[in-house]
């Protein structure tokens, strides 16, 4: 039976729940819970703090997590990232009063207060830098004010909780992180997890993409098939009506009203869109 962690609250919770379901797993309905077999999938999930996860996988009791890039590499576990999500996404930046530094060479001999050291120390040490790190948890904007620290690093979204608190970012980012699924490093594919991992991407694909049917002149073909080429090749079928074919192809949702409109423009009619529930490809 596979040995999954998954995240028990905070930001990756609910959008993993979600895509585990879409999976075909069973989910929980008591946020109490903390383990939970389902034996039609062979799978016994056991949700976790998300900072936690990468050590429990990382120690080899567990098969497989779900948790942050940032929480894998912070945790500094023997785990590794073999599928990213594309959920939760954030950016750690270093932040602090204006003019204070602009690259990370300039924090040597500074002041970083983070929730993240692992993370920081990591991203440090690649650059050569050397610096006193704090650890804080929570928010740490109010750490330059209060004197604990010359800089913080943290996640920055829209940066507005930093501008009140009288600081800017400067430098590149320290880590671009989303969700991701890792396992024990160096650890071999079993079939088991090979079936996780197929189906986890299929719901990325099916979210990614649509399917697209439409009508359209057999003279027109070749054209429609440049807007619309699918993965491999799209599927053209003849229609009773001479000289006109019905072609289907998967194409990206984000593109998917351009796509019709130019479709439209060559002449295509009958233009449906539909969701796409699973896959396997």
């Amino acid at each position: 039976m596979l040995r999954i962690a998954v995240p028990n609250k905070g930001s990756l919770s609910v959008p993993a729940a979600e895509m585990l379901h879409e999976a075909g797993y069973r989910q929980r309905k008591d946020s109490k819970e903390l383990v939970l077999v389902d034996p039609e999938n062979q799978v016994e999930f056991f949700f976790l703090r998300p900072r936690d996860i990468a050590i429990y996988v990382g120690s080899g009791r567990l098969d497989i997590g779900i948790t942050g890039r940032d929480l894998l590499l912070d945790s500094g576990a023997e785990a590794e990232e073999i599928l990213s999500l594309g959920f939760a996404r954030s950016t750690f930046r270093f932040a602090g009063p204006p003019a204070v530094a602009e690259t990370v060479k300039d924090l040597s001999g500074r002041r970083i207060a983070t929730s993240y050291t692992g993370l920081v120390r990591k991203h440090l040490a690649e650059h050569g830098v050397e610096a006193e790190i704090t650890k804080l948890d929570g928010a740490v904007e109010t750490a330059v004010q209060l004197g604990v620290a010359d800089v913080i690093a943290d996640v920055v979204e829209t940066g507005t909780s930093l501008r009140n608190a009288g600081m800017e970012v400067f430098g590149e980012p320290i880590l671009v992180s989303e969700a991701v699924v890792v396992r024990p490093l160096g650890a071999e594919d079993t079939p088991q997890s090979e079936q996780f991992l197929r189906r986890l991407q299929g719901v990325l694909v099916a979210r990614r993409y649509v399917m697209m049917d439409y009508n359209v002149r057999a003279e027109k073909v070749v054209e429609a098939s440049s807007l619309t080429p699918g993965l491999d090749s799209p599927t053209v079928s003849p229609l009773h009506s001479e000289g006109w074919v019905a072609v289907r192809a998967m194409v990206l949702r984000h593109e998917a009203q351009k796509i019709m409109d130019d479709l439209w423009a060559i002449g295509a009619r009958a233009i449906l869109v539909t969701d796409i529930h699973a896959c396997r490809l």
